[in-house]
């Protein structure tokens, strides 16, 4: 009787044991939390604003497991090559008319991720205080692409240097100048070197990423500036068919309440929102 009694208690025991393992088992198994994946996003910029803009939401962007190459590009060549190339995931330096163009021209699929902010064009001067009195025979320098280049000669028009043929608008050529009073001569230069120009010539006609790059304030130097309800927003473009999330948290940081208050405080109508 005593040797069944101890048997039994025996095995409760080991039972009890036994169930006190299993719950601590289960207690352990649990499995760590995984860390979001992070993804790296390559994009090509010109420096003033649009890699300083860049910049300031590489940090939100990491904490949302997008990793931020930024490379930097002084062209409006290589960034949309680049793109196409898959050298690059999206691009930030151009307005739309400039991207249907560059497109249209090399047949590269490109198109709007979203945009951002409009850099309003000026017309800036080291020899000159106003564009109210001109001298005869001064000379302007303008952007070389068509898209920039007619934008320059419409700003100039609206400034007073000359006009341009009824309906030509922005998609105007030094060809569609008419009363030419002052006998301007217009001289077409890459836009990225137009603020070294400054010596060499009366007037310049500069986009603002470019003006500032030099230390030009557009709201402060620029003598003439294009209104600012231009339709020239600078945009982040990316190829064709490219709806990767990692992308779409690019595009929603970029236009983000933060970015529109930095671009505010920081370039004080030299650069304004578009969104």
């Amino acid at each position: 009787m005593n040797r069944r009694v101890t048997l039994i208690a025996a095995c409760a025991a080991l039972a009890l044991g036994l169930t006190a393992c299993g719950d601590k088992k289960t207690e352990t198994a649990a499995p760590a939390a995984k860390a979001p994946a992070t993804v790296t996003l390559t994009v090509g910029a010109t420096p003033v604003p649009h890699a300083d803009l860049l910049k300031f939401v590489q940090p939100e962007l990491k904490k949302n497991g997008v990793e931020l190459k930024i490379i930097e590009f002084s062209d409006y060549v290589k960034p949309n090559l680049a793109l196409a190339d898959k050298e690059l995931d999206a691009n930030f330096f151009q307005h739309v008319p400039y991207l249907e163009s560059f497109s249209a021209e090399r047949g590269l699929k490109l198109s709007v991720l979203k945009a951002v902010h409009i850099e309003p064009m000026g017309v800036y001067s080291k020899k000159f205080k106003d564009v109210k009195s001109l001298a005869d025979g001064v000379k302007v320098a303008i952007p070389n692409d068509p898209t920039n280049g007619g934008r320059a000669l419409k700003v100039l028009a609206d400034a007073g240097f000359f006009s341009l043929k009824d309906g030509v608008g922005v998609k105007g050529t030094v060809a569609d100048i008419v009363n030419n009073t002052k006998h301007v001569k217009v001289v077409e230069m890459e836009a990225a070197v137009l603020p070294r120009t400054l010596d060499d010539v009366d007037f310049a006609v500069i986009n603002s990423n470019f003006a500032m790059g030099v230390g030009l304030n557009p709201a402060k130097d620029s003598l003439f500036t294009e209104s600012k309800d231009s339709p020239y927003a600078n945009v982040v473009a990316v190829r064709t068919g490219d709806n990767r999330e990692a992308l779409k948290k690019l595009g929603d940081a970029l236009t983000s309440p933060a970015v529109k208050d930095f671009i505010l405080k920081e370039y004080k109508g030299a650069v304004l929102p578009a969104f």
